[in-house]
């Protein structure tokens, strides 16, 4: 039987299309930018910086989705819990995970 488990609240928000925005500068190469032009009117995408967006934000759910209810998930909110702030979960999390990665390489 599986568990019913509830989206967390940061997830749900992400729902929201009027949440606010803010600027960012990134360099890409100059190849990857005139793909992502040709691409957007083909896939309905008014501009390239939409379809940059989309895909952050394909990534981003399917991080999410992998996150949610994990291990992982389990023992950020245990750290939060102790006390922790987010820059400290996060590094935990991610040595965590790269270690794991580590001993499956090796094994």
């Amino acid at each position: 039987m599986k568990e019913n488990a509830m989206k967390p609240a940061y997830i749900e928000a992400r729902k929201n299309p009027d949440r606010p925005m803010t600027t960012i500068s990134m360099r890409l190469p100059e190849d990857v930018i005139d793909d992502l032009k040709r691409i957007a009117p083909m896939l309905g995408m008014s501009g390239y910086q939409p379809l940059i967006r989309f895909y952050i934000g394909k990534g981003m759910r399917e991080s999410l989705t992998e996150l949610h209810g994990s291990q992982w998930e389990k023992l950020a909110d245990i750290l939060r819990q102790r006390g922790m702030d987010e820059a400290q979960v996060a590094e935990i999390i991610a040595e965590a995970r790269s270690g794991a990665t580590e001993h499956r390489i090796a094994a």
